[in-house]
Protein backbone atom coordinates (compact mmCIF):
# COMPACT_ATOMS: atom_id res chain seq x y z
CA UNK A 1 0.00 0.00 0.00
CA UNK A 2 1.21 3.69 -0.84
CA UNK A 3 1.16 6.17 1.80
CA UNK A 4 -0.87 9.18 0.62
CA UNK A 5 2.04 11.56 1.47
CA UNK A 6 4.21 9.53 -0.51
CA UNK A 7 1.21 9.78 -3.34
CA UNK A 8 1.73 13.70 -3.28
CA UNK A 9 5.65 13.62 -3.45
CA UNK A 10 5.45 11.26 -6.57
CA UNK A 11 2.79 14.03 -7.85
CA UNK A 12 4.34 16.72 -7.20
CA UNK A 13 7.77 15.11 -8.63
CA UNK A 14 5.73 13.88 -11.77
CA UNK A 15 3.66 18.27 -12.37
CA UNK A 16 7.24 19.66 -12.15
CA UNK A 17 8.96 17.86 -14.42
CA UNK A 18 6.65 16.64 -16.84
CA UNK A 19 6.29 19.43 -18.94
CA UNK A 20 9.79 20.40 -18.00
CA UNK A 21 12.35 18.91 -20.28
CA UNK A 22 14.26 16.89 -17.45
CA UNK A 23 12.44 13.92 -17.46
CA UNK A 24 9.52 13.29 -15.18
CA UNK A 25 9.35 9.20 -15.38
CA UNK A 26 13.18 9.40 -14.74
CA UNK A 27 12.49 11.36 -11.82
CA UNK A 28 9.26 9.33 -10.96
CA UNK A 29 11.90 6.25 -10.81
CA UNK A 30 14.64 7.98 -9.18
CA UNK A 31 12.13 8.75 -6.17
CA UNK A 32 10.49 5.82 -5.67
CA UNK A 33 14.19 4.62 -5.07
CA UNK A 34 14.88 7.35 -2.95
CA UNK A 35 11.39 7.04 -0.56
CA UNK A 36 12.23 3.27 -0.50
CA UNK A 37 9.93 2.29 -3.22
CA UNK A 38 11.56 -0.51 -4.99
CA UNK A 39 10.46 -3.06 -3.59
CA UNK A 40 10.20 -5.59 -6.64
CA UNK A 41 6.77 -7.25 -5.04
CA UNK A 42 4.87 -3.36 -6.20
CA UNK A 43 7.73 -2.48 -8.91
CA UNK A 44 5.02 -3.81 -11.61
CA UNK A 45 2.30 -1.22 -9.90
CA UNK A 46 4.42 2.13 -9.08
CA UNK A 47 6.07 1.40 -12.74
CA UNK A 48 2.38 1.64 -14.02
CA UNK A 49 1.39 4.70 -11.27
CA UNK A 50 4.59 6.37 -13.32
CA UNK A 51 2.27 6.45 -16.54
CA UNK A 52 -1.24 6.70 -14.92
CA UNK A 53 -0.16 9.75 -13.12
CA UNK A 54 0.52 11.66 -15.73
CA UNK A 55 -3.29 12.02 -16.28
CA UNK A 56 -2.96 14.91 -13.70
CA UNK A 57 -0.54 17.11 -16.05
CA UNK A 58 -3.17 16.09 -19.18
CA UNK A 59 -5.92 18.11 -16.77
CA UNK A 60 -3.61 20.67 -16.05
CA UNK A 61 -2.86 21.63 -19.46
CA UNK A 62 -6.65 21.30 -20.68
CA UNK A 63 -7.18 23.91 -18.11
CA UNK A 64 -4.67 26.50 -18.63
CA UNK A 65 -5.16 26.10 -22.82
CA UNK A 66 -8.89 25.56 -23.29
CA UNK A 67 -9.13 28.19 -25.48
CA UNK A 68 -6.77 26.35 -27.88
CA UNK A 69 -8.82 23.36 -27.59
CA UNK A 70 -12.05 25.06 -28.08
CA UNK A 71 -10.25 26.49 -31.65
CA UNK A 72 -9.76 23.00 -32.50
CA UNK A 73 -13.02 21.78 -31.80
CA UNK A 74 -14.24 24.78 -33.84
CA UNK A 75 -11.87 23.82 -36.39
CA UNK A 76 -14.00 19.84 -36.52
CA UNK A 77 -16.94 22.14 -37.22
CA UNK A 78 -15.31 23.68 -40.13
CA UNK A 79 -15.61 26.92 -38.63
CA UNK A 80 -12.17 27.33 -37.75
CA UNK A 81 -9.31 26.55 -40.66
CA UNK A 82 -6.04 27.80 -38.05
CA UNK A 83 -7.78 25.09 -35.35
CA UNK A 84 -8.27 22.64 -38.14
CA UNK A 85 -4.69 22.56 -39.28
CA UNK A 86 -3.55 22.74 -35.56
CA UNK A 87 -5.68 19.94 -35.07
CA UNK A 88 -4.28 17.83 -38.19
CA UNK A 89 -0.74 19.25 -37.03
CA UNK A 90 -1.08 17.55 -33.28
CA UNK A 91 -2.40 14.10 -35.11
CA UNK A 92 0.31 13.80 -37.24
CA UNK A 93 2.91 14.20 -34.77
CA UNK A 94 0.73 11.75 -32.25
CA UNK A 95 0.83 8.95 -35.47
CA UNK A 96 4.56 7.98 -34.69
CA UNK A 97 4.33 7.46 -30.96
CA UNK A 98 1.25 5.66 -31.24
CA UNK A 99 2.13 3.27 -33.44
CA UNK A 100 5.33 2.19 -32.45
CA UNK A 101 4.67 2.29 -28.26
CA UNK A 102 2.63 -0.57 -28.60
CA UNK A 103 5.05 -2.77 -30.10
CA UNK A 104 7.72 -2.01 -27.64
CA UNK A 105 6.37 -1.12 -24.56
CA UNK A 106 7.07 -5.03 -22.77
CA UNK A 107 10.68 -4.22 -23.80
CA UNK A 108 10.99 -0.89 -22.72
CA UNK A 109 9.31 -2.09 -19.35
CA UNK A 110 11.21 -5.39 -18.94
CA UNK A 111 14.87 -3.58 -19.64
CA UNK A 112 14.54 0.38 -19.42
CA UNK A 113 12.75 1.12 -16.47
CA UNK A 114 15.81 1.20 -13.88
CA UNK A 115 18.14 4.15 -12.87
CA UNK A 116 21.37 2.90 -14.56
CA UNK A 117 19.14 3.74 -18.10
CA UNK A 118 17.66 6.49 -16.77
CA UNK A 119 20.73 8.07 -16.20
CA UNK A 120 22.09 7.43 -19.43
CA UNK A 121 19.25 8.95 -21.23
CA UNK A 122 19.48 12.13 -18.83
CA UNK A 123 23.17 12.93 -19.65
CA UNK A 124 22.66 12.02 -23.36
CA UNK A 125 20.06 14.69 -22.98
CA UNK A 126 22.09 17.29 -20.87
CA UNK A 127 24.63 17.11 -23.75
CA UNK A 128 22.38 17.93 -26.67
CA UNK A 129 20.10 20.63 -24.68
CA UNK A 130 23.27 22.17 -24.44
CA UNK A 131 24.64 21.58 -27.84
CA UNK A 132 21.07 22.93 -29.10
CA UNK A 133 20.99 26.30 -26.78
CA UNK A 134 24.72 26.74 -28.06
CA UNK A 135 24.12 26.59 -31.55
CA UNK A 136 21.09 28.25 -32.01
CA UNK A 137 20.26 31.44 -34.19
CA UNK A 138 18.57 33.99 -31.77
CA UNK A 139 17.27 36.31 -34.64
CA UNK A 140 16.07 33.48 -36.25
CA UNK A 141 13.91 32.42 -32.92
CA UNK A 142 12.68 35.39 -32.68
CA UNK A 143 10.99 35.39 -36.43
CA UNK A 144 10.31 32.18 -36.32
CA UNK A 145 7.06 30.01 -37.38
CA UNK A 146 4.07 30.14 -35.32
CA UNK A 147 1.77 27.30 -34.76
CA UNK A 148 -0.43 28.71 -38.25
CA UNK A 149 2.38 28.41 -39.68
CA UNK A 150 3.96 24.57 -39.47
CA UNK A 151 3.07 22.17 -41.85
CA UNK A 152 2.74 18.23 -42.00
CA UNK A 153 6.39 17.53 -42.77
CA UNK A 154 7.32 19.77 -39.60
CA UNK A 155 4.73 18.26 -37.28
CA UNK A 156 6.10 14.20 -38.35
CA UNK A 157 9.72 15.39 -37.37
CA UNK A 158 8.10 16.44 -34.22
CA UNK A 159 6.77 13.06 -33.97
CA UNK A 160 9.62 11.16 -34.52
CA UNK A 161 11.38 12.95 -32.46
CA UNK A 162 9.00 12.10 -30.30
CA UNK A 163 9.46 8.60 -30.23
CA UNK A 164 12.49 8.52 -28.64
CA UNK A 165 11.20 9.40 -25.60
CA UNK A 166 9.86 6.37 -24.65
CA UNK A 167 13.55 5.72 -23.16
CA UNK A 168 12.89 6.36 -19.78
CA UNK A 169 15.08 9.38 -18.79
CA UNK A 170 14.96 10.83 -22.12
CA UNK A 171 11.75 13.69 -21.76
CA UNK A 172 9.35 13.90 -24.18
CA UNK A 173 9.07 17.67 -23.67
CA UNK A 174 12.77 18.06 -24.35
CA UNK A 175 12.65 15.93 -27.50
CA UNK A 176 9.31 17.93 -28.85
CA UNK A 177 10.17 21.50 -27.47
CA UNK A 178 14.12 21.01 -28.87
CA UNK A 179 12.23 19.66 -31.95
CA UNK A 180 9.83 22.12 -32.58
CA UNK A 181 12.51 24.64 -32.24
CA UNK A 182 14.75 22.66 -34.59
CA UNK A 183 11.89 23.05 -37.25
CA UNK A 184 11.78 26.37 -36.92
CA UNK A 185 9.48 27.19 -34.27
CA UNK A 186 9.77 30.00 -31.78
CA UNK A 187 10.17 29.15 -28.44
CA UNK A 188 7.08 29.56 -26.62
CA UNK A 189 5.29 28.27 -29.89
CA UNK A 190 7.55 24.89 -29.75
CA UNK A 191 6.36 25.03 -26.21
CA UNK A 192 2.53 25.06 -26.47
CA UNK A 193 2.32 22.83 -29.12
CA UNK A 194 4.41 20.05 -26.95
CA UNK A 195 1.61 20.52 -24.44
CA UNK A 196 -1.15 19.88 -26.43
CA UNK A 197 0.56 17.28 -27.74
CA UNK A 198 1.13 15.79 -24.80
CA UNK A 199 -3.16 15.62 -24.27
CA UNK A 200 -2.84 12.95 -26.89
CA UNK A 201 0.30 11.18 -26.36
CA UNK A 202 -0.11 10.63 -22.17
CA UNK A 203 -3.67 10.19 -22.46
CA UNK A 204 -2.93 6.99 -24.91
CA UNK A 205 -0.12 6.08 -22.98
CA UNK A 206 -2.27 6.35 -19.71
CA UNK A 207 -5.33 4.30 -20.69
CA UNK A 208 -3.11 1.57 -22.54
CA UNK A 209 -0.83 1.01 -19.31
CA UNK A 210 -3.70 1.21 -16.79
CA UNK A 211 -5.63 -1.25 -19.01
CA UNK A 212 -2.54 -3.44 -19.41
CA UNK A 213 -2.36 -3.37 -16.00
CA UNK A 214 -5.71 -4.14 -14.85
CA UNK A 215 -6.22 -7.08 -17.70
CA UNK A 216 -2.48 -8.65 -16.55
CA UNK A 217 -3.87 -8.79 -12.81
CA UNK A 218 -7.75 -10.30 -13.92
CA UNK A 219 -5.75 -12.81 -15.96
CA UNK A 220 -3.44 -13.62 -13.21
CA UNK A 221 -5.25 -13.73 -10.40
CA UNK A 222 -2.82 -11.01 -9.02
CA UNK A 223 -3.80 -7.29 -7.43
CA UNK A 224 -4.31 -4.45 -9.49
CA UNK A 225 -2.34 -1.11 -8.89
CA UNK A 226 -5.16 0.64 -7.89
CA UNK A 227 -5.79 -2.72 -5.18
CA UNK A 228 -1.86 -2.71 -4.33
CA UNK A 229 -1.44 1.29 -4.06
CA UNK A 230 -4.74 2.12 -2.67
CA UNK A 231 -7.41 4.16 -4.71
CA UNK A 232 -7.11 7.08 -2.13
CA UNK A 233 -3.47 7.64 -2.79
CA UNK A 234 -3.72 7.29 -6.58
CA UNK A 235 -6.30 9.87 -6.75
CA UNK A 236 -3.68 12.13 -4.23
CA UNK A 237 -1.19 11.74 -6.65
CA UNK A 238 -3.18 13.05 -9.73
CA UNK A 239 -4.86 15.53 -7.95
CA UNK A 240 -0.86 17.09 -6.60
CA UNK A 241 0.44 16.30 -10.46
CA UNK A 242 -2.61 18.65 -11.66
CA UNK A 243 -1.76 21.52 -9.23
CA UNK A 244 1.81 21.30 -9.84
CA UNK A 245 1.84 20.96 -13.67
CA UNK A 246 -0.61 23.73 -14.16
CA UNK A 247 2.34 26.15 -12.14
CA UNK A 248 5.60 24.59 -14.35
CA UNK A 249 3.64 25.06 -17.54
CA UNK A 250 3.58 29.02 -16.51
CA UNK A 251 6.84 29.18 -15.37
CA UNK A 252 8.50 27.07 -18.36
CA UNK A 253 7.12 29.65 -21.22
CA UNK A 254 8.45 32.66 -19.45
CA UNK A 255 11.51 31.01 -18.74
CA UNK A 256 12.25 29.72 -22.50
CA UNK A 257 11.84 32.98 -23.48
CA UNK A 258 14.35 34.58 -21.57
CA UNK A 259 16.54 31.53 -21.22
CA UNK A 260 16.35 28.63 -23.80
CA UNK A 261 17.22 25.15 -22.79
CA UNK A 262 20.90 25.46 -21.99
CA UNK A 263 20.10 25.64 -18.11
CA UNK A 264 17.88 22.63 -18.34
CA UNK A 265 20.72 20.64 -19.98
CA UNK A 266 23.11 21.23 -17.25
CA UNK A 267 20.70 20.56 -14.58
CA UNK A 268 20.30 16.97 -16.33
CA UNK A 269 24.12 16.60 -16.13
CA UNK A 270 24.34 17.78 -12.11
CA UNK A 271 21.32 15.17 -11.75
CA UNK A 272 22.95 12.30 -13.34
CA UNK A 273 26.22 13.11 -11.11
CA UNK A 274 24.36 13.18 -8.11
CA UNK A 275 22.14 10.05 -8.59
CA UNK A 276 25.40 7.93 -10.05
CA UNK A 277 27.12 9.05 -6.48
CA UNK A 278 24.05 7.57 -4.89
CA UNK A 279 23.64 4.07 -6.49
CA UNK A 280 27.70 4.01 -6.09
CA UNK A 281 27.56 4.31 -2.65
CA UNK A 282 24.48 2.18 -1.99
CA UNK A 283 21.88 5.33 -1.51
CA UNK A 284 19.40 4.20 -3.84
CA UNK A 285 19.24 0.90 -4.85
CA UNK A 286 19.29 -0.26 -8.35
CA UNK A 287 16.31 -2.83 -9.38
Amino acid sequence: MLEKWQAAVLGLVEGITEYLPVSSTGHLILTQSLLGLDDPATKPALDAFSIVIQGGAILAVLGLYWPRVLQMLRGVAGRDEVGRRLLVNLAIAFLPAALVGPTIDDWLEQNLFSPLPVLAALLAGGVWMIWLDRNRDDSNAARGLTLAELDWRHSVAIGLLQCVAMWPGTSRSMMTIAGGTWVGLRPREAAEFSFLLGVPTLGGACLYRLAKNLISASRNGTPDLIETLGAGSVLVGIAVATLSAALAVRWLVAFLNRHGLAAFGWYRIALCAVMALALWTGWVRMV
